[in-house]
């Protein structure tokens, strides 16, 4: 099979060389056969609780932050644009089938999981009206003799059309050429098929009632005919010690183990060894997952740094793509220059009121938010006067001028 990169460079070659994406099956997108001998793929690596938790983290946290249309002002400060048409489609619903939670979510998964994310974009006129999630393993790029890309998509009913590069929204995660990403499914194999094969001799090892595998020695050569009773009988055993009970061995039969038994062969160690480096393909730390391993290293030394550890080095690189490559294609160069599409982080200190109430505190003492605009993010009514204006604290203020104006 061959690699993307050499698929790709036999594309410059051949301009009009077709570019498979898929195989016309969402499991099989980006495949790969790994060294351990196991068959890789989207649906069996989603199997993998460690990638099933590391994907729906990330996707989950990145589709709740709020994202936001704002609007430049003449003094340099930006409020949101809600009478921009593509503020509501960005912040609420995207299409007539999902919200923008949904739509998030989706997108970031197909980025994480297959490296490449497309959207249909539907315009009337210079007006977008709708951003219709497509999955990628339908999708079948192609090289034009100008060397752009061509973009073939297959519905559900079959139907096989050609979108046009001004109504598709095309992001790649990480990329050798910055035109298509790369599949972590499909390079990342080697790690996912060893801890599918892990997972298998586990799910063996427990099926078998934690026991080696045993093999009985008869002293006697048997006939074709005494082999196929005992095997009835070598089943009888089996089913005796796999439900704790002492079988009975009759003359000139003696059992032998066979294999390597779970401890010898370090399982839980290769189970946890699995965990860690699928973390490692994700850049999540175990902890928020729930894999808390021996001698873990984490960032600083409380949740606070370790939460903006999470955010510097794993969340923001994913909202810094996507809020580009939206800039680029949602908005002309005309409003670009006044609009910018951005993911409000904010939310993300929404379930931390602790930490919610410490940064407003910071940020109208240091005269950066009136209180109103607290109370606005907050959901409460303004309440006027001294509220709506910045304000900053005194300090070494002569005890005799205190609360004179």
């Amino acid at each position: 099979m061959k690699t993307l990169l050499q698929t790709l460079s036999d594309a410059v070659v051949k301009p009009k060389q077709s570019i498979k994406l898929t195989d016309g099956s969402w499991s099989n997108f980006f495949g790969a056969i790994s060294t351990s001998g196991e068959s890789v793929n989207v649906e069996k690596a989603l199997k993998l609780d460690a990638v099933w938790a590391c994907v729906r983290l990330l996707s989950e946290t990145t589709s709740t932050l709020p994202i936001m249309l704002y609007e430049s002002q003449t003094d340099g400060s930006r409020i949101p644009a809600k009478d921009h048409p593509l503020f509501n489609i960005l912040r609420n619903q995207p299409n007539i089938h999902m919200t923008s939670v949904n739509y998030t979510q989706a997108l970031t998964a197909s980025l994480l999981l297959r490296g490449n994310g497309f959207t249909q974009v539907k315009r009337q006129g210079d007006r977008v009206t709708s951003l219709n999630f497509l999955s990628p393993d339908r999708m079948k790029l192609s090289w034009s003799d100008r060397d752009d890309l061509i973009y073939e998509y297959t519905d559900r009913s079959g139907q096989q059309f050609e979108i046009s590069n001004k109504e598709i929204l095309h992001i790649p995660a990480f990329s050798l050429d910055g035109r298509i990403g790369l599949s972590p499914i499909q390079y990342g194999a080697n790690t996912f098929g060893n801890a599918m094969a892990a997972d298998k001799a586990a799910s063996g090892t427990f099926k078998n009632g934690l026991m080696p595998t045993v093999a009985f020695k008869v002293e006697r050569t048997m006939t074709k005919e005494q082999r196929e009773v005992f095997r009835d009988y070598v089943k009888e055993v089996s089913g005796a010690l796999n439900a704790g009970k002492s079988p009975v061995l009759e003359q000139g039969v003696t059992p032998e183990m066979i294999g390597i038994n779970p401890a010898d062969a370090q399982l839980l160690e290769s189970r946890n060894f699995s965990i860690e480096t699928i973390c490692r393909w994700f850049r999540v730390p175990g902890w928020m997952i729930g894999y808390a391993g021996k001698g873990q290293t984490k960032w600083g030394s409380g949740m606070e740094q370790e939460m903006i550890g999470f955010l510097t080095f794993t969340l923001r690189p994913w909202l810094v793509l996507i809020e580009q490559a939206m800039n680029k294609n949602l908005l002309s160069p005309a409003e670009r220059a006044k609009y910018k599409i951005e993911f409000n982080i904010e939310g993300l200190l929404r379930a931390d009121s602790v930490a919610r109430s410490e940064y407003y505190s910071k940020m109208v003492n240091n005269g950066i938010y009136t209180r109103d605009e607290v109370r606005t993010l907050e959901n409460l009514p303004k309440h006027g006067g001294i509220a709506s204006k910045l304000t900053i604290q005194k300090q070494n203020v002569p005890i005799d001028e205190a609360g004179q104006e």
